[in-house]
């Protein structure tokens, strides 16, 4: 196995990487995977990367030896946009299982069955889940999954296609992942819960050395993304550090931008009030379900980076991010997830605010596909916008009226 250790991300323990483990047993810290990186230096170059597979293992040096479960994830498009020509957009919604949520399963999937694992579970706001469910299907191995009962009925109907066990929970995902607590160790369950196992990180990581790859290893200046969980951010900044190591880039990085729903903005509100973690959000309400995260388990971690990469969080309601739907829709032919269009609403505020100047360059990330989340949206679009008037009864005419 290439991993060298397992780290806690708090106090800095080193664990063997021998067995599944979830969290620090210490303090419950996030572990990361650590590499040997130093003996890779200069021997791994980024010209090796040509010709090798479009997924994400085409980074398999600074990923856990093991034979992957893959779908095909990863090596999502780097779309210029056509409003704002130093604005790219990352697709995220082209991966297996239409989300980003597709890179780290995989990788905590591939790992599971490399440690011999049979029942894994997970509470999911929606993508999480059907990713889980897909990967587990494609691993042989059970999936027991925790959603609240009014996710996207996609979400919900792919779960159930995928063969996994599901619990719809009257609650928000903060609820279904109480019920995972109380239930894993009694039912043989292996917890795969976001950042409660170091790989779910290492397969959103990958997103960072894409970035870096489809730019020609030079670093935008801004990466804006829609943090529920905030595993991509995490794992993205995980990669900056692998790469500077590895001699692919220097120590520049880009303002890395968090953006949440106005209804459910733990980390905006941390963030304004200069704290070092988050509150438990109270109502949380959004349409965005992938937003609607009340308290991320690694908020130190991301409070962290946006202060080290001088960025910042900001918060879009549920109007402007339908209607940023629409404009992506519309204008760049990205049918993006609400949580994805989130990021376009904040790239215009920071434009309107002076945080980003029309000659930087600037990623915004959609997690996921909108197809996702039809129904969703149309129970939106219904509470926002009037509806027609009954047809009249005008005879040889045809028209909306």
């Amino acid at each position: 196995m290439r991993i060298a250790y397992l780290e806690c991300t708090r106090c800095g323990e080193h664990l063997a990487a021998d067995k599944p483990l979830n969290v620090c047993p210490k303090d419950g810290g996030v572990l990361y995977a650590r590499y040997d990186l130093a003996s890779l230096r200069g021997k791994l170059r980024t010209d090796d990367l040509k010709g090798r597979v479009a997924t994400m293992w085409r980074y398999a040096e600074v990923l856990p030896d093991a034979q992957p479960v893959t779908l095909g994830e990863g090596f999502t498009p780097m779309l210029q946009s056509r409003e704002y020509p130093n604005v790219y957009i990352k697709d995220e919604g082209l991966n297996p299982t239409g989300s980003f949520k597709a890179r780290g399963m995989s990788a905590a999937v591939t790992m599971a069955r490399h440690y011999g694992l049979k029942k894994l579970t997970a509470p999911s706001a929606g993508n999480a889940g059907g990713a889980l469910a897909a990967y587990a299907a494609a691993a042989g191995l059970e999936a027991y999954i925790f959603m609240p009962k009014d996710v996207p009925i996609a979400n919900r109907m792919e779960c159930d296609y995928y063969g996994a066990h599901v619990t719809l929970v009257d609650g928000l995902i903060s609820d279904c992942g109480r019920m995972v607590a109380e239930r894993k160790d009694k039912e043989g369950w292996f917890d795969v819960s976001t950042l409660k196992e170091p790989f779910r990180v290492e397969g959103k990581k990958t997103m960072g050395y894409e970035v870096a790859e489809q730019l020609e290893w030079k670093l935008p200046q801004g990466i804006i993304y829609p943090t529920g969980g905030g595993v991509g951010m995490i794992g993205m900044w995980k990669a900056f550090d692998e790469m500077e190591q590895l001699g692919w880039i220097g120590s520049e990085r880009p303002k890395m931008v968090t953006v949440q729903a106005a209804g459910c903005a733990p980390i905006v509100k941390a963030w304004e009030a200069g704290k070092a973690s988050s509150e438990m959000w109270s109502g949380a309400e959004t349409f965005a379900s992938g937003l609607r995260v009340p308290k991320a388990y690694g908020d130190y971690l991301i409070l962290d980076i946006l202060r080290k990469s001088k960025g910042t969080a900001v918060a879009a309601t549920d109007d402007e991010i339908i209607d940023a739907v629409r404009h992506w829709a519309s204008v760049e032919g990205v049918f993006a997830a609400p949580e994805g269009a989130a990021a376009l609403v904040a790239y215009q505020k920071l434009r309107a605010s002076g945080v980003f100047h029309a000659e930087e360059k600037v990623v915004l990330f959609n997690t996921g596909t909108a197809f996702k989340y039809l129904d969703m949206m149309e129970a939106k679009r219904r509470t926002v916008r009037p509806e027609p008037p009954a047809s009249r009864n005008i005879g040889g005419i045809i028209g909306p009226y």
